[in-house]
Formats: C-alpha cells, sequence, structure tokens
C-alpha cells in the first residue's frame, strides 16, 4: 500500500472495532494496521487527538493512566504514557501539577510484534473514545510551581519512616511529628495570607481510591481532608475522589491519606495474622470491617485535633478560605448524594481496627496562630 491509503486503512480498522466489543472484530482490525505500515503514523495522530479530547472533557494524566491500569494492563499503561507524552508539545500551557503528573509517567512505548501492538492500540483506543466528563480542574491562572520546602521535605521523610517501622510505637510518633509538622505548615500558610495577601483560589486535585475495599479506603480520605481545611467528593465508579482545597493543603492531605493508608493495611495484615495463630479464620468482612473502624476511628481523632482555638488575627482569612472552598466545590458538584457503609459486620475486624487507628493516633494540633 501506499501513504496515501493509510488514513483509509485507519478509518476500515477504526469502524471495525472502535465501536463494538467484538473480539473477531477487534482482530480483523488489529490484522489491516499490522499489515500496513503506512498506517502507523496516521494510527499515532489519531491517538494524540483522542488524548487531546480527554484533555477538554476534565481529564489529567495521571486520571487517565489510573482507568487505563484499572481496565486494561501495564502494556496499554505504557502506550497510553507514551501517548500522552507525544501529545505534550501540541498541548496548551497547563499549571505545576499537570507538569508533575507528566514526570512521572513513563515514556517508552514496549516492544511487541505488530499484531500484538495494533491490538493493545485499539484496545487503549476503545477505552479513551468511550471516557466520560469529568469536572475540569483547572489550576488558577497564573500559579507558578514552588520549590518544596524544608517542612514538606521533613514531613515526607517521617511518613515515609511510619510506613517503614515494624513497631506500632514508633509509628504513632513518627506520624504525630508528621502530623504537627503539618499543622504548623497550614498555619504558616495562612499567617503569611494574613499579613500579605496573596490571593490565590482553591484548587483541585484527584487521588484514587481503588478497590478493594474502596468505600473505607474513600471516608479515610474524606476525614484526611475535612481535617485539613479541604473537602472531598467520592467518585465510585471511575475509583478516584476530587479534593478541594489551597495548594498547601492539598499536598499534605495527599501525604497524610497515602501515609495513613499504608500503615492501615500493615496493621490490618498483622491483625489477621494474629487472628489466624489463635486458629480464627479471617475474612472478606473482617478485613473490610477493619478498614471501616480505622477509617471511622481516625475520622474522630483528626476532628477533635482540628477542633482547637483560632487566634483573632486568622479568623478572616480562614473564614474567607473556608468560603472560598466550600463554593468552589459547590460550583464544581451542584448536586452529591452520601453513601452507607456496607458490609461492615465482623466485630474483631472492628475491634482490630478502631485499636490499629488508636495507635496511628495523631497529636492535636498546634494553637492556630501560635508562633
Amino acid at each position: 500500500m501506499t501513504s496515501s491509503s493509510a488514513p483509509g486503512t485507519v478509518d476500515r480498522a477504526f469502524e471495525a472495532a472502535l465501536y463494538t466489543d467484538a473480539e473477531s472484530a477487534l482482530d480483523t482490525a488489529a490484522s489491516l494496521l499490522a499489515a500496513d505500515e503506512s498506517a502507523d503514523a496516521e494510527l499515532d495522530r489519531r491517538g494524540r487527538e483522542f488524548v487531546a479530547a480527554a484533555w477538554r472533557r476534565g481529564w489529567q494524566p495521571a486520571d487517565l493512566v489510573r482507568i487505563v491500569r484499572r481496565e486494561l494492563g501495564d502494556v496499554h499503561v505504557r502506550l497510553a504514557s507514551a501517548l500522552i507524552h507525544a501529545q505534550a508539545p501540541d498541548d496548551r500551557a497547563r499549571g505545576p501539577r499537570w507538569r508533575a503528573q507528566l514526570e512521572e509517567l513513563t515514556s517508552d512505548a514496549p516492544r511487541q510484534d505488530r499484531f500484538s501492538r495494533a491490538t493493545a492500540v485499539l484496545e487503549l483506543y476503545r477505552l479513551l473514545l468511550r471516557l466520560p466528563a469529568l469536572e475540569p480542574l483547572d489550576e488558577p491562572a497564573g500559579r507558578t510551581a514552588h520549590p518544596e520546602s524544608r517542612m514538606l521535605t521533613r514531613i515526607r521523610a517521617l511518613l515515609a519512616k511510619a510506613e517503614g517501622t515494624e513497631y506500632p510505637e514508633e509509628a504513632e510518633a513518627l506520624s504525630a511529628k508528621a502530623q504537627e509538622l503539618m499543622a504548623r505548615h497550614s498555619v504558616d500558610e495562612a499567617l503569611l495570607d494574613a499579613q500579605a495577601p496573596t490571593h490565590d483560589t482553591p484548587g483541585a486535585c484527584r487521588i484514587g481510591v481503588e478497590p478493594p475495599y474502596e468505600q473505607a479506603k474513600a471516608v479515610l480520605l474524606d476525614a484526611v481532608a475535612t481535617a485539613n481545611h479541604c473537602r472531598a467528593v467520592w467518585n465510585e465508579p471511575l475509583a478516584f475522589s476530587t479534593v478541594v482545597g489551597f495548594e498547601p493543603d492539598l499536598e499534605v492531605v495527599e501525604l497524610l491519606y497515602t501515609s495513613l493508608l499504608v500503615q492501615a493495611t500493615t496493621a490490618m495484615t498483622r491483625a489477621e495474622a494474629a487472628q489466624r495463630a489463635v486458629g480464627r479464620k479471617r475474612t472478606k468482612t473482617f478485613r473490610q470491617s477493619f478498614l471501616a473502624a480505622y477509617a471511622h476511628r481516625v475520622g474522630v481523632r483528626l476532628r477533635a485535633a482540628a477542633e482547637t482555638q483560632v487566634s483573632e488575627d486568622l479568623l478572616p482569612v480562614l473564614a474567607t478560605r473556608e468560603v472560598a472552598v466550600t463554593g468552589r466545590l459547590d460550583r464544581m458538584f451542584p448536586e452529591t448524594t452520601t453513601t452507607r457503609l456496607r458490609g461492615v459486620s465482623d466485630e474483631a475486624g472492628w475491634v482490630e481496627g478502631s485499636e490499629a487507628a488508636d495507635r496511628a493516633q495523631v497529636r492535636s494540633r498546634r494553637r492556630l496562630g501560635q508562633v
């Protein structure tokens, strides 16, 4: 075939495979593409168009990779990452959070025979074509990336140690110190804004809330977000929560949620081992109840830590920030519903989860305004 027939080959392949789930149609389309090397450039160009369309529908690089990994596989993740990198030079300017997501993606496409690659590409394009629209998370205009503060670096290090230790008491002490620094980080930002207003507006980010036991994980993330002056809305079908807040608070929400989730999983594994050692068979219900209790108990403690007096000089700026966060959340999600935790019926799991949350207890925040 000549290069002039390439668009026709791609069109025939797409017509055969993209609008049906039939495997026979996929094989037919992949055979067409594999037999025509001149169609490769056109196939890649169409892929970049699919990526650009996903951005227009509110998706971001991390969101796209997350759903590709969940729905397809590692080969497709690598293809999607390479496609995102290829599309980036044609994209408009984006904010620091977007650029950070790009930097985390691998850029090497997998090595495959032509038929296997064509099959994987068509499976990926099927998924991209069917992505629903999401709430846009455009970063505030003019926001620039700031070098990570020394405090955030210390917080990351403390949480990494808390996740890695085998001793619950040490994990508790390290997590408590990290939360203390997080509180000071948020206070420092509020004080700076009170003294020299930056006129920042709330941002938003999406954090994956993956199965299994995603309900309990969403409850945990909501508790962490609320305690750190943010709001979270869970999208169960797409396995993520959208967190709305000011950038410094969004950073600590991501850090603390990830760390508490790691610590909860570690504690659950140890609790199961202890139950098996005395002859008690543990089940999925035990794990669901454990994580639900952990999320509930951590939420209680975080709310208690957040209930502290605020110095009068910070009242106006904190009130203004809360109104701004709530306003953006309401604009993004004018209609939300509540849900109840399911499958929480194992008493031993609930008790073990509550005790694990107590061990992961964070200290009360410093009094806001105290320096």
